[in-house]
């Protein structure tokens, strides 16, 4: 529920606060005082599109922000996102006070936007996600999506309870299997002469079948039998310095540290000295040991240079053949293998329809279930919309969902969704947008709006705002669709906008609006709560009569008490109401189940 709106230096709103109740609520006012920017504002806080000119003139920002029960559905989703209610003020017993939802917007006179949920900053995105759980606004042209095909089918699928995600993932699945198919037939020469050309490359470097880090191994290999005799007398000479000739380190080392030795206890200091001699002589001795090994193991192979210098031109060759440094080679060759292989099937045709048959298959099954669905629902929406009718000044009138099946499958199923309508008794339904005009679309639009959340029930339907959708209705037709709205009020938050003086009288709240000249000169809108007498002199105006005319004021007062009096009626069970015709019901059926195609015979 909307518990709470309040805005700051919004359009021509200095500041306001508006506190919201159950049932039913109407904003009403003379043209112009500002009834639709409360609407606006709430649309704006739930990440509408906003830019500078809804700052007032001469303000730095506007401020807007709205109070709502959280809806069960979205407390998984606060609390993922971090806006969890928990994290909200807490009372003197250490839980939370109110758990209320807040939403907060500014949007500053450079047009620059900043949003915060439940005190934590978020994004205009994270505003419209969660908007869907907080209201539903049907706004003054709401019948213009009567006339879309998509608004048509999401409207059915809403009341059956389906869900079509399913349905366009496999027919997306299909679509793919489709022209993977197409296209093996339309290139087979050229996938082909692509394939011949990636096999034979293969063929090429399978012969010198290059493994990872071959080519690191036999560069080095090749350096060091390219030298070996040159590692080989270096390394000779190295040991004779070391250990093997007459006059080599360690023989110095050795009679350094006598020649130290006959003379340290003479002075400490020598002592540390002696250290690092007897260090370095165990160094000397390790690096004999070393070189000896090395050259216990060094020796000339010429022939293996032979073969190494053979298998490295090979490498070179083919490397420099496909311009590709040697090291990367086996990459290239795995990279041609999973190409060749992606190739085969994309050039066999009989896997590839194997797999466009169970894509179909798989899409079918799917879509088949999506359509009795939709066959099972078009009727009794047809039925509450029908009943709804008639005391919308459309008495006689008939509304049906008729289910066309499509020339072909599409992502949306099977079928097409039209909305019929006819006007009066003995008519044959047509589609609405030829057959009704303005007024009667709007009164349609409403009829819709209405029955369709009745059959919602209770759980976890937000509250409804209706700005002006009674646009070109009057009459005894109002006195109807205040008793609609009303009679929603009981099931859930109800509030509209509107300039009729028998939807305002059903109201259980009655918001006031008003458009004043302040002191310096700029034009503001107030909203104030009516009672008692401003409200009948407020729904007299509405009436049409002179401003506390005595008349007009008896008038208001006799619809108020009506009103009051009024008892509502409960929602007409669909079981109830005269089915669809037959012709529409055969239309569903048929889309349900659409006819198995014709084999042509050959003549």
């Amino acid at each position: 529920m909307l518990r709470r709106l309040a805005l700051r230096d919004f359009v021509i709103v200095p500041a306001l606060e508006l506190e919201f109740h159950a049932g039913f609520s109407v904003l009403t006012g003379e043209t112009g005082a500002g009834k639709s920017i409360l609407v606006d504002a709430l649309q704006l806080v739930l990440g509408s599109r906003g830019d500078a000119g809804v700052v007032r003139e001469g303000a730095a920002r506007a401020e807007l922000s709205a109070e709502f029960d959280t809806p069960a559905a979205l407390r998984g989703w606060l609390d993922e996102a971090g806006f969890s209610a928990r994290d909200s003020a807490q009372d003197s017993a250490g839980e939370t006070a109110d758990d209320n939802l807040l939403l907060r917007r500014t949007i500053d006179a450079q047009g620059k936007s900043r949003a915060w949920i439940n005190g934590s900053p978020a994004t205009v995105a994270q505003l419209r996600e969660a908007a869907d759980q907080l209201l539903d606004i049907h706004g003054q042209h709401a019948w213009q999506s009567l006339t879309r095909p998509a608004s048509t089918r999401s409207l059915l699928d809403s009341q059956a309870g389906i869900d079509s995600s399913e349905l366009v993932a496999r027919f997306a699945s299909r679509k793919i299997a489709e022209q993977a198919l197409a296209l093996a037939r339309e290139r087979s020469d050229e996938l082909l002469r692509e394939r011949e050309r990636l096999a034979w490359q293969i063929a090429e470097l399978d012969k010198l079948a290059p493994s990872e880090g071959e080519w690191i191994e036999l560069t080095a290999e090749h350096q060091r039998l390219a030298h070996a005799q040159a590692l080989m007398d270096a390394a000779r000479s190295a040991l004779d310095g070391v250990a093997d000739a007459d006059t080599n380190a360690e023989t110095l080392a050795h009679r350094a540290i006598d020649q130290l030795g006959s003379v340290a206890h003479h002075d400490d200091r020598i002592a540390p000295i002696l250290d690092a001699l007897h260090g370095a002589v165990a160094q000397l001795q390790d690096a004999a040991h070393s070189l000896n090994a090395y050259l216990g193991h060094a020796e000339l192979d010429p022939e293996r240079l032979a073969d190494l210098d053979q298998r490295m031109s090979v490498w070179m060759g083919l490397a420099r053949r496909y311009r590709r440094p040697a090291d990367q080679l086996p990459a290239l060759l795995a990279q041609w293998q999973t190409e060749l292989q992606a190739l085969d099937a994309a050039t066999d045709t009989a896997a590839l329809q194997a797999a466009l048959a169970d894509a179909d298959r798989r899409f079918h099954d799917e879509a088949r279930r999506v359509s009795a669905g939709r066959a099972k629902a078009a009727g009794p929406l047809s039925a509450v919309v029908s009943q709804a009718m008639q005391g919308l000044g459309m008495a006689g009138g008939r509304f049906e969902v008729a289910l066309k099946p499509l020339p072909a499958p599409q992502s949306s199923g099977l079928e097409a969704i039209d909305f019929l309508v006819a006007g009066h008794a003995g008519s044959t339904p047509r589609p609405l947008a030829k057959v009704a005009s303005g007024g009667e679309l709007s009164r349609l639009a409403l009829a819709i709006a209405v029955t369709t959340v009745q059959a919602g029930g209770d759980g976890g339907v937000p509250p409804l705002i209706f700005d002006e959708v009674n646009a070109g209705i009057g009459g005894a037709v109002g006195d109807t669709v205040g008793a609609l709205m009303k009679q929603l009020g009981r099931q859930r938050q109800v509030l509209a906008v509107t300039h009729l003086a028998q939807v305002a009288a059903c109201a259980d709240h009655h918001y006031l609006v008003s458009k004043t000249a302040q002191p310096d000169g700029r034009t503001a809108s107030t909203v104030a709560a009516v009672a008692g007498a401003p409200r009948v002199a407020e729904v007299a105006r509405m009436l049409g009569g002179e401003r506390g005319a005595g008349t007009s004021l008896a008038h208001a007062q006799s619809m108020l008490r009506q009103a009051l009096a009024t008892v509502i009626e409960p929602a007409v069970e669909p079981a109830a109401v005269q089915p669809p015709s037959a012709a529409t019901a055969a239309t569903a059926a048929a889309a349900a189940n659409p006819p198995a195609k014709r084999r042509r015979s050959k003549a």
